[in-house]
């Protein structure tokens, strides 16, 4: 599917640091925010060894790229964000991350969850993509099939008024490869600006051109000028999701 728009009701982005939505996807977010879409993202860290300056601890960088953050999602519309606080640089997929991404899942009730390719390791000849960046998309995946949408699977957190959850979709944003291309060219500002307010990260770098060049490399071919890459796999068929939205 490499042109048309799906615009689910609810989604939720599941990440490991702040500015990985803005690199990755930000630009699909701002075109499924203009089309009505309830949006929430959970960052499993705060990014706190992001920032390598000895004036500034981690709790201090915390705050800091949280609130970079908050800034960057409310460019494009968003004001649900969850910080998991996770340590930064050493998360691993356990069963209590897991746990923790199933209850953001129930409480959300997404119908599609985005996030990164866990498979990817080596993405290209200069660039080993980030453990943590593996392992939130490990877990995610894990926490939307079959955990979420299995009554029985944590089922502790029904007390909390929590009930099992199926996701209709997941959204696997890659590095350049998939099968669903979003076309972003009336929103791509919106993903610049929104990148440039991790201002701890870009420092006096201007992130404009490489986004133009990736959105751009994505969309060749596609009838776009500027376009983000997902793989999409769907777990509830548009049948089965019809007659749920029914009754």
């Amino acid at each position: 599917m490499a042109s048309g728009f799906y615009v689910p009701e609810r989604v939720m982005l599941i990440f490991a640091h702040p500015d990985d939505i803005e690199f990755g996807c930000a630009g699909t977010v701002a075109r499924w925010v203009k089309a009505g879409a309830e949006i929430a993202y959970v960052l499993v860290t705060s990014g706190d060894v992001g920032i390598a300056r000895a004036d500034i601890t981690r709790t201090e960088a915390a705050a800091l790229r949280e609130q970079e953050q908050l800034d960057a999602a409310a460019v494009v519309g968003v004001q649900d964000v969850v910080f998991l606080r996770e340590p930064d640089g050493l998360v691993v997929n356990t069963l209590d991350l897991r746990r923790r991404l199933v209850r953001e899942i129930r409480r959300f009730r997404p119908e599609v969850v985005v996030c990164g390719d866990p498979t990817a390791f080596f993405v290209d000849s200069n660039y080993i993509n980030h453990p943590d960046h593996r392992a939130v998309a490990a877990a995610a995946i894990d926490a939307v099939f079959p955990a979420a949408g299995q009554p029985h699977v944590f089922e502790e957190l029904a007390g909390e008024g929590l009930a099992a959850h199926k996701v209709r979709k997941v959204y696997v944003n890659g590095f350049g490869g998939g099968d669903t291309f979003v076309n972003i060219t009336d929103t791509i500002d919106l993903k610049i600006e929104a990148l440039r307010k991790h201002v701890s990260q870009m420092g006096e770098w201007d992130p404009e051109p490489m986004l133009r060049t990736w959105s751009q490399e994505s969309a060749r071919g596609k009838e776009m000028e500027y376009a983000e890459p997902f793989r999409v796999i769907t777990l509830v068929s548009d049948e089965e999701w019809a007659k749920r939205v029914a009754n």
